[in-house]
């Protein structure tokens, strides 16, 4: 498993909403148009649908876990499993996000996924601190 994680100032509240709601991911993911059939307004455990990814390319995924206002997980093709959390923390909260899959597809998506995971959550963060204020 690989994990990414960033700091934040913002309440625990407002890292979930931009998190587990597809039409907020663009405001810290800018890859990610949203998605179709995995629930509205938050992600649902159980839906199937499809993610877009700048917009045009769909990918299907499976909602397969969700801890309100935790966490959620989703299941994408070739078996790869991505975890989106939220940990509050005094004063914030910690987001991050745990890559599970075969071992030759973690390391290959690590190497090409994970910087881009890495800067979304840093985006994340900071959007979700200036919701705070």
């Amino acid at each position: 498993m690989r994990t990414w994680t960033a700091e934040s100032d913002g309440s625990p509240r407002a890292a979930w909403a931009l998190m587990a709601r597809p039409e907020a991911w663009p405001a810290w993911a800018p890859h990610m148009r949203g998605a179709i059939g995995v629930g509205r307004p938050e992600v649902r455990e159980g839906a199937t649908g499809l993610a877009r990814v700048l917009g045009v390319v769909p990918v299907p995924v499976h909602v397969n876990a969700k801890r309100d206002g935790r966490s959620w997980t989703w299941w994408v093709p070739p078996g790869v499993e991505i975890v989106h959390r939220v940990v509050p923390r005094p004063g914030g909260c910690t987001v991050a996000m745990d890559l599970r899959g075969p071992a030759g597809v973690e390391a290959v998506l690590a190497a090409t996924y994970g910087p881009v995971v890495q800067v979304c959550l840093n985006r994340l963060a900071r959007v979700a601190a200036r919701h705070a204020s």
